[in-house]
């Protein structure tokens, strides 16, 4: 599968932005999806998985209850539906995939290494 991550652009602390990762390929719903982040000069953070069917959900502590991930199996997509945002946000989101089977943990695989296949990135600025 590919990967295809849209929906960044500049806004102000406190508004809203809807992010979609759209996969390309066949058997999307055998995959696992993640949000990361990588804000300017630092390391790729784990923001929010979704497991195969979209039952499951897992946030990083910073954005619970603020962000929402989502997924649409028929469409292939999955979103993340970020609300009050910060500056220190700002950063280039990640959507990220793996093929897994149905009782795959998405809670103890928060790395980046255990996914394998990536998006390019979509940029979100937050203004102050």
């Amino acid at each position: 599968v590919q990967l295809q991550a849209s929906g960044g652009g500049l806004v102000q602390a406190g508004d809203s932005l809807k992010l979609a990762c759209v996969a390309s390929g066949p058997s999307f719903s055998r995959y696992a999806v993640a949000w990361f982040r990588q804000p300017p000069g630092k390391e790729r953070e784990f923001v929010a998985s979704i497991n195969r069917s979209g039952a499951d959900t897992y946030y990083a502590d910073s954005v619970k209850g603020r962000f929402t991930i989502s997924r649409d199996n028929d469409r292939k997509t999955v979103y993340l539906q970020m609300d009050s945002l910060k500056p220190e946000e700002s950063a280039v989101y990640f959507c990220a995939a793996r093929s897994v089977i149905s009782s795959w943990n998405i809670r103890w695989n928060i790395r980046w290494e255990d996914y394998h296949t990536w998006g390019q990135g979509t940029l979100v600025t937050v203004s102050s």
